[in-house]
C-alpha cells in the first residue's frame, strides 16, 4: 500500500534516492508532521530490515503517523516524540543513522544549533544528513520570506569539520535540498605517553 502526503512540491521517493536510500538503512525524519511525506517513502524504500523513525514534537502528529502505518503494515516504522532542537532528547541510539532528514524545519526553529548537534549524534560516521528548505524567490506558497533561508544560511550551521556539503540542487519548484556527509571520525591526537620518539644515545668519548 503506497501512502504519500498528496503533496507534490517535492518528490520524497526522487529526493531519498539522490541521497543514496538503500535497503536495510535507518533513516529518522527529524520534525516528520502527521503526513509523513518522508516516512512512508523512506520506509518502503529501506525494507523489512530497513527502519524509519518518525520524530516530532506533537503527539497528535505521531498518533497520525502511526495510524497510517498500521493500516499499512508499515512495521518498520518506529514514532518517537521528541524536540528535535534539544540534544540527546531523540530516543534513539547514537550513530545509528544513515540518514537524516530535516525537512522544512529548519527555518522555524529556534535553537539550530541544536537540531545540528542533535542530528550529527544519531548519524554514524560517513552517513548523511539532508536538509531540505523553501527557496527565498518562491512566494506564491509556504511561509513568509523573511522566515526563509538562503543556502549560504543554512550551511553556515554546518561549518563545523566534521561536516562537508556533498550535494546541492533544486528539490522541486520551491525548494532546495542540502546534502552534508559526517565524516569519517578523527583519531585521537597522540599523547606524549603513546607516542614513539627515538632519542639517539649522547657519543660516549670514543666517538
Amino acid at each position: 500500500m503506497l501512502l504519500h502526503s498528496g503533496n507534490e512540491l517535492i518528490n520524497p521517493f526522487k529526493v531519498l534516492e539522490r541521497a543514496g536510500v538503500q535497503a536495510g538503512w535507518h533513516v529518522a525524519d527529524l520534525g516528520c508532521g502527521a503526513l509523513g511525506h518522508f516516512v512512508f517513502p523512506a520506509a518502503q524504500m529501506v525494507g523489512d530490515e530497513g527502519k524509519v523513525y518518525a520524530v516530532d514534537i506533537q503527539k497528535v502528529a505521531l498518533n497520525a503517523i502511526e495510524k497510517k502505518a498500521k493500516a499499512g503494515a508499515y512495521f518498520n516504522i518506529q514514532t518517537v516524540w521528541s524536540d528535535i532542537e534539544v540534544f540527546k532528547a531523540a530516543r534513539i541510539p547514537d550513530q545509528s543513522l544513515d540518514l537524516a532528514v530535516v525537512a522544512n524545519n529548519f527555518y522555524l526553529c529556534q535553537n539550530r544549533e541544536g537540531l545540528v548537534k542533535e542530528a550529527a549524534r544519531l548519524t554514524k560516521w560517513g552517513s548523511w544528513i539532508l536538509v531540505i528548505e523553501w527557496k527565498k524567490d518562491q512566494l506564491l506558497m509556504g511561509p513568509p520570506e523573511t522566515h526563509r533561508l538562503e543556502p549560504d544560511e543554512v550551511k553556515g550551521y554546518f561549518k563545523d569539520p566534521m561536516f562537508t556539503l556533498v550535494d546541492e540542487y533544486s528539490a522541486g519548484d520551491y525548494h532546495y535540498a542540502l546534502v552534508f556527509r559526517k565524516g569519517e571520525e578523527l583519531p585521537e591526537p597522540a599523547t606524549v605517553e603513546s607516542a614513539q620518539i627515538h632519542i639517539p644515545d649522547e657519543p660516549s668519548a670514543a666517538d
